[in-house]
């Protein structure tokens, strides 16, 4: 019988957006230099509502019981075509459908829109909640649409279980694991015992925040185009390779936010890879986090200490797993006031300023077929759907880089805030792009 379950690292992402209020989201953009074909694009649209994004969350009536996929199929939001703007509109438009709700309970937990443009183009922004999946499952769902197959995981319809039944099973699971639970217990105390001073740092880094810094916050975006050919000979030119690359350029514009670590210079990379099976696997989340630390001062004129230090960072990971995850079995019974705190001491927010590095590589050019026929430009991103002026300011800022491979073209997806400074999209454009002219590298940014 399916386990219609929650992973521990769902439950607890899930856990983290009704304690804070903050949501991760990922997004996915298409750019059409012409009108689009609206029939190719609905049927791609109707197909979204199959295998990761066919689904919503459905809470335990425990509150320490495990939270359960419930199916959901097809569209979860209308279509929504906008009114034609200007070009010069388009990031704009594309922030103000990253920012609109999306709820993975009670939904929708994703949704589409369209942006004709003043010029002739057409932009379509697909948005999901990461708690439905992370960006290799959502390429699996996008191809899935594409291709026109329908996954279904044979989730059980949301309410099928009554309230009586329910406690019953979920009461009955959690006694199961309570052995489990017991020895997580023991690992906990040990751990917190190991890494007493990470804790405190977390705490004692954080600045100031000043009264009624609660306001929402704009995140600045852009995405910067390279031609891949340019991209890939200047990655070798210095010893390197696209990942290292990529993960050169994310320590260089780190290193011009200031977000460098205090002890040593060094720029830390949160880098995703991918751990995601093709075999039904009904994983949101599925990736292992690999923590790099890159010297940025040098990474314009050599790659090869980067490229050595990612791939000493994920052998590592692979043969050394991160001793926090062992705490994952708690999660059904972590307070709310404690989640937080936690993520600042896995992620080393506030004392090791993190750079979230993803790199999608290359992906399958049928990806870019939204409405059927191939488009010219497409990014990834990852934003924080809604962010309070102090929440950021406590995490000391962010940066976070996507980068994809889609035909003869890179896509770089970059969201930055730094505290105290301008945080406008051209201040952030210009970041970008003397980052790139100090590769001696040039691209369309927009």
């Amino acid at each position: 019988m399916a386990d219609d379950r929650l992973e521990f690292t769902d439950q607890a992402m899930f856990l983290g957006l009704r304690a804070t209020g903050q949501e991760a989201v990922m997004q996915c953009v298409w750019i059409y230099e012409r009108p689009v074909d609206y029939d190719g694009l609905r049927r791609f649209h109707a197909g979204m509502g199959y295998g990761l994004f066919g689904r919503r969350i459905e809470r335990s009536p425990l509150p320490f019981g495990r939270h359960r996929w419930v199916c959901m199929p097809g569209p979860q939001a209308r279509l929504d075509i906008a009114e034609p703007r200007d070009r010069a509109e388009l990031g704009r438009w594309v922030d103000e459908r990253a920012a609109l709700p999306l709820d993975p309970e009670h939904g929708p937990g994703w949704h589409m829109g369209v942006l004709p443009m003043t010029d002739g183009a057409t932009a379509i922004s697909l948005v999901g909640s990461h708690c439905l999946g992370d960006g290799g499952g959502g390429i699996l769902t996008i191809l899935d649409a594409v291709y026109g197959n329908k996954t279904d995981f044979g989730h059980p319809l949301p309410g099928s279980r009554s309230r009586r039944r329910a406690i019953g099973a979920d009461l009955r699971g959690t006694l199961r694991g309570v052995p489990e639970v017991v020895r997580t217990v023991r690992a906990a105390v040990s751990l917190a015992r190991r890494r007493r001073d990470d804790i405190a740092r977390s705490g004692a880094a954080r600045p100031r925040v000043l009264t009624g810094s609660d306001d929402r916050v704009y995140m600045p975006a852009v995405t910067a185009y390279v031609n891949r050919e340019d991209w890939n000979l200047r990655a070798k030119m210095l010893g390197g390779n696209s990942y290292s690359l990529v993960a050169g350029f994310a320590a260089k514009l780190a290193e011009s936010m200031g977000r460098v670590r205090a002890d040593d210079g060094l720029v830390t990379l949160n880098i995703p890879q991918n751990d995601r099976t093709l075999d039904r696997d009904t994983r949101a989340n599925a990736v292992r986090l690999v923590n790099v630390a890159v010297d940025p001062t040098g990474v314009t004129a050599d790659l090869t200490g980067a490229r050595a230090a990612i791939k000493q960072a994920i052998n590592t990971a692979r043969d050394t797993p991160d001793e926090t995850l062992v705490l994952l079995p708690l999660t059904p019974f972590i307070p709310k006031r404690v989640v937080r705190k936690m993520a600042d001491v896995v992620f080393g927010f506030a004392a090791d300023l993190p750079v979230s590095c993803s790199n999608m590589g290359d992906v399958p050019s049928a990806l870019a077929m939204a409405d059927g026929t191939e488009a010219d430009y497409v990014y990834f991103r990852g934003v924080d759907r809604y962010a309070t002026r102090q929440a950021i300011e406590q995490r000391c800022g962010l940066l976070t880089v996507v980068a994809c491979g889609v035909g003869g073209t890179i896509s770089l997806s970059i969201v930055g805030y730094q505290p105290g400074a301008e945080n406008s999209t051209p201040w952030l454009h210009s970041l970008v792009g003397k980052t790139l002219a100090a590769f001696e590298l040039t691209g369309k940014i927009e």
